[in-house]
């Protein structure tokens, strides 16, 4: 069973079925032993798909076929959606959370009861134990209130996953299980007043005491979400540490209860939007932390806090998708109040299929990324998560406003929950690493591994490898002649459907242009790219298009190949299908050819009008 059956039988169980408590899914312990089991990671694997575009390859394996789920977790996953989808449909009065600037405690209650506060911390330490891809799932319908996505979010998604990636086996034990039962809260406390997004210039100290058996945190930490109520943090301060016998500073991570005194949480910030969540500053006075509290190793703690906000940015873009379906739900129902045909409007039209090509794109990258990540072995999939993240909170962004311009005058009320979906949704692009930083980091982790790999090759040229040499010069020579591109995503031993063989071509047409235009990058610039950030920008940009085409095509094309039920109107007829293809081939194109030639003023808007057949 696919992903794209699991989306759909998942919808269609009955709402019929009473909330799910923590003790009803130990009577599923068999079907949750089948998913520890898949999610086991049982060796490293070197996930490179992201990183082997800036060579100008695909790697197919890693993206081809989209990834499926089993009919034992598919049947799980309908018993658990439903009762969630109802708790949020006549539980959660979101505008009364927005307004008063609170969950209340019912509401949190009903969270517990669900065991929403443990979605993926194992069944050994009472929690659900779901993989990343149900997860996702369960955040499309999270998503509808913003706040209590980010109550969820600040305690799973970061304030704990410190323990469950990095922890001991006594850590896990003494707090996870409280932690998954929602009886202890948890925040994640990173960012500082002085460092903002830069995370290695936080100033927060741990002093080891004269006995050794505890550190003294001093420091304090703002936009800490979950930061009033939290009984768990996950707090990151500098350590002195012995490096080659020289004494240097070095973050490290460490598990702070706030029951150890001397921890004050400041007033709850009046923020724009997800009103209801906990935003705070909380500063911490020679708290006193036990020595096995560290996570990790003392002196690595940076890697610790990268791995955590990494692992967990994939899931917006399910979120977002969850988000813009309701979205694109409540504008329909407003147009059949008014007894308006649809078909009457082309602005609207317009409007409809740019929100829902948006949420195809951005639950396509989510759940092949989620796929990925729950396969034996260790996937690196930071670059892959990022990319999600800064294409779902973007567009998300962006559906959120045409939404509301569906309804005109009426969508700027607070009659509707239009306006309270705009102001949530403008934080998506600032928390958990800003856009802007995001973009940096996937363009320069990218071009690094191309220069190494580039590197390698020069030195073997140098070495007398004429093989070698020849290799890259036949390649240079085929380019430069306008020679066709033939990745293997079509032909014999292809991978894409047949119907969409003039997609597939189409990018590995933008694969190979993008990985001419990096080598041509690290040959004209050198080191010194670490400095071009509008060329940064473009690189960054242009991956994230090859990365939402290649999932839009894996997803279509297994959709087909396996004869979907109404696929043709889940992917769209041949000639709508090929829009977000055609959209992401234009964009990319177009920036690699201005980046190639240096011109970095016009800019090449990744949203162009989408031509409506």
């Amino acid at each position: 069973m696919n992903t794209n059956s699991f989306l759909a039988l998942s919808r269609a169980f009955p709402r019929g079925t009473s909330p799910l408590t923590c003790h009803a899914w130990r009577l599923w312990k068999p079907a949750l032993r089948v998913q520890q089991r898949r999610t086991i990671r049982t060796q490293s694997r070197s996930l490179a798909y992201a990183k082997d575009l800036f060579l100008g390859q695909i790697n197919k394996a890693e993206v081809f076929p989209y990834p499926e789920i089993g009919n034992e977790e598919l049947e799980e996953i309908k018993q658990f959606v439903a009762p969630v989808e109802k708790f949020f449909s006549e539980e959660v009065d979101s505008a009364k959370i927005d307004r008063e600037a609170t969950i209340p405690a019912e509401t949190l209650s009903g969270l517990k009861e669900l065991g929403l506060f443990g979605i993926m911390i194992p069944e050994e330490y009472g929690g659900l134990g779901l993989s990343n891809t149900m997860y996702a799932r369960l955040n499309e319908i999270i998503a509808l209130d913003g706040s209590i996505a980010v109550t969820l979010a600040a305690h799973q998604a970061i304030g704990l996953k410190g323990i469950l990636i990095a922890g001991t086996e006594a850590q896990k034990k003494k707090y996870l299980p409280r932690l998954a039962s929602g009886e202890h809260i948890a925040a994640f406390c990173l960012t500082e007043p002085g460092s903002g997004s830069d995370a290695a210039s936080i100033q927060t100290r741990a002093t080891l005491s004269e006995d050794g058996q505890h550190y003294l945190i001093t420091g304090s930490k703002i936009w800490i979400s979950n930061g009033g109520f939290a009984d768990i943090m996950t707090v990151f301060a500098r350590t002195e540490v012995e490096v080659d016998g020289v004494r240097k500073d070095r973050i490290s991570a460490f598990i702070v209860e706030k029951s150890f005194g001397g921890i004050t949480s400041g007033k709850p910030e009046d923020k724009l939007g997800i009103r209801g969540s906990y935003t705070c500053e909380v500063s911490f006075d020679n708290v006193p932390v036990p020595v096995e509290n560290v996570i990790g190793e003392v002196g690595g703690g940076f890697k610790v806090a990268m791995n955590i906000l990494n692992s967990g940015r994939f899931s917006m873009g399910s979120s977002c998708a969850g988000m813009i379906k309701k979205l694109i739900e409540l504008c329909v129902l407003h147009r059949a109040d008014l007894r308006v045909p649809l078909l009457s409007d082309s602005f609207l039209q317009e409007k409809f299929a740019l929100m829902a090509i948006n949420a195809f794109v951005m639950e396509s990258m989510a759940y092949l990324t989620a796929g990925m990540m729950d396969r034996p072995g260790l996937p690196d999939c930071s670059l892959e998560a990022a990319m999600v993240k800064v294409f779902s909170s973007e567009g998300g962004w962006i559906c959120c406003s045409e939404a509301l311009q569906v309804l005109g005058g009426l969508g700027y009320t607070k009659n509707y929950p239009f306006e309270r979906y705009v102001r949530d949704s403008r934080i998506l692009p600032i928390f958990e690493g800003t856009n802007e930083i995001l973009r940096m980091y996937v363009a320069l982790t990218g071009m690094q591994h191309a220069g190494r790999v580039l590197t390698g090759k020069i030195k073997e040229m140098k070495k007398g490898n004429i093989f070698l040499a020849a290799t890259m010069a036949g390649k240079k020579l085929r380019t430069s002649l306008g020679a066709s591109v033939d990745l293997g995503l079509t032909g014999k031993d292809g991978v894409v459907h047949p119907s969409l063989e003039e997609s597939a071509k189409k990018l590995e047409q933008n694969v190979s242009l993008f990985g001419s235009t990096v080598e041509s990058l690290l040959y004209r610039y050198g080191k010194s790219i670490v400095d071009e950030q509008l060329v940064l920008k473009r690189v960054a940009d242009v991956l994230i298009h090859l990365y939402a085409m290649t999932a839009v095509l894996s997803r279509a094309s297994r959709s087909i190949s396996i004869g979907l039920r109404n696929h043709d109107h889940e992917v769209g007829v041949r000639d709508r299908r090929r829009q977000p293809l055609d959209k992401s081939f234009y964009f990319c194109s177009s920036n690699s050819q201005h980046v190639i030639s240096g011109n970095f003023t016009e800019t090449i808007q990744p949203d162009h009008p989408v031509r409506l057949k």
